[in-house]
């Protein structure tokens, strides 16, 4: 994407008295207008977009200026963060965009299920097309807290009166079910990138009409609300992994809003386990800790200690991105127990049971990576890679993780060889988490890149992993 700097052609009419709302909120926050500039063009990076603002740009903001593309969702981004509330555009003084309303409305936790749906279609539509969205919609950390807050005010509500998912006995559930297990299919295969227009589709066409038809018994209309809550986590999921992290947010946290009215537990802790996974990715490990500790509260004494594993997994990989060693690895320890304590996959929920031993043992290294413990790391990616050769991203994630073990140990040679296995997977694999995980061995490696194996290396990976930095 081309870089974005801003001349007369960005400039969508200026006020004679400049943007006070914003300069209001940028005083609040007590950032400078250099931090403010430098938060956008970075988080804008890390969303696929480039852009060049600096401490000028933002003076012109502040006289009335409004900055193209999605560059107004940025700087609400990142004054929610500084001020620790979720912010849209048009709380900035921004001009509202009639074409991009639902990419805000799609980050609250509705008490109107109606309206969820209607958002999900809508959500779905503007995806598919593209028309309606802005170029990178942006992972807004600020807005996590409020659907944490509805979702656990829901459950305490009605831990009396929740009981266990109903069975899935024919019909219109039973059907799509059938679908949800053919997307997990080719999402392992081929990573969420190349199923993720499938699932909104199917999502946003065939199973929100269903659920907004009348007459729909209420036995099956519980089981097909869980069964959509599914699939828009399965839609958050897989956009996280083709990159587009403000829609996965977006998915997931509708997703949650539906889990409610499919009273599914087990479902809810999962959606706030990928929302954890997400957060903690994008920088924000300490949202990323709270949102496993709701989901465990959430998933505690539902029947499920997989569902329980993957949860205090995602505790220690926050943990330990702030480099609380102690906290990863009691975070860990508690995994561990949850892992010996089921029954086995037939007994656990259906929405966890692709959840194993080396699921677990690939989470810890990433955590062991992230906190320098070399042979640890090694020792956990190793045993991963014992999943199956058709979890393929999980193999080439490991096999990064691998990799970057053996580099902190100085085998250089061994640690290329290892990357560049993980790199002939990626060939078959459309998962941008996968490639990112490579990106970061391949960042470590710049102290050596005058060395002929790692120039091989760099020159091989550049077709999947674009040009180094």
């Amino acid at each position: 994407m081309a870089a974005v700097t801003e001349g007369p052609t960005g400039n969508a009419g200026r006020s004679a008295g400049g943007n006070p709302v914003l300069a209001a909120a940028v005083k609040e926050a007590g950032c400078s207008y250099a931090s403010l500039a430098l938060r956008v063009n970075e988080l804008g990076r890390r969303q696929g977009a480039e852009s060049r603002y600096d401490k000028a740009s933002v003076t012109r903001w502040l006289q009335g200026q409004q900055p193209r593309g999605g560059t107004p969702e940025l700087i609400a981004a990142v004054l929610s963060e500084r001020l620790g509330r979720a912010l849209a555009p048009a709380d900035l003084g921004f001009h509202p965009d009639p074409q991009r309303p639902v990419a805000g409305r799609a980050l609250v936790y509705g008490e109107d299920v109606a309206g969820t749906l209607h958002t999900l279609a809508e959500l779905g539509s503007a995806d598919i097309s593209r028309r309606g969205l802005p170029g990178a919609v942006p992972f807004v950390a600020a807005a996590l807290t409020n659907p944490q807050r509805d979702w656990l005010l829901w459950l305490l509500e009605n831990q009396e009166t929740l009981s266990a998912p109903l069975p899935v006995n024919g019909g219109p559930v039973e059907r799509v079910h059938a679908m949800i297990a053919v997307f997990d299919q080719m999402d392992n295969h081929y990573g969420g990138g190349g199923v993720r227009t499938s699932i909104v589709h199917y999502l946003s066409t065939e199973v929100v009409p269903m659920l907004q038809r009348r007459g729909t018994a209420s036995r099956q209309r519980r089981g097909l609300y869980a069964a959509a809550a599914r699939l828009a986590a399965m839609a958050g999921w897989s956009s996280y992994d083709a990159g587009e992290y403000g829609l996965a947010q977006r998915y997931m946290t509708q997703g949650l809003r539906l889990c409610a009215e499919g009273g599914d537990r087990v479902l809810g802790g999962q959606i706030l386990a990928g929302l954890s996974h997400l957060a903690t990715s994008l920088g924000r490990p300490d949202e990323g800790v709270a949102l496993s500790r709701a989901g465990i509260v959430t998933a505690r004494g539902a029947g499920s200690p997989l569902g329980l594993m993957r949860l205090y997994a995602m505790a220690a990989r926050g943990h330990a991105a702030q480099g609380r060693a102690d906290d990863a690895r009691e975070a860990l320890r508690l995994a561990e127990g949850q892992l010996a304590a089921s029954r086995g996959a037939e007994q656990e929920s259906p929405w966890v049971r692709y959840l194993d031993h080396h699921y677990l043992q690939a989470e810890s290294a990433l955590c062991f990576r992230d906190l320098g413990l070399a042979r640890q790391a090694e020792r956990t990616a190793s045993e991963s890679l014992g999943s199956g050769a058709d979890r393929r991203r999980r193999q080439a994630i490991s096999r990064s993780v691998l990799a970057t073990a053996h580099l902190q140990q100085d085998r250089l040679d061994e640690a290329v060889g290892t990357a560049t296995l993980a790199l002939e997977t990626l060939g078959a694999v459309h998962s941008e988490r996968s490639v990112q995980a490579l990106r970061d061995f391949r960042r470590r490696l710049e102290p050596r890149r005058a060395e002929p194996v790692v120039k091989e290396f760099e020159r091989r990976s550049r077709g999947v992993l674009g040009a180094a930095a």
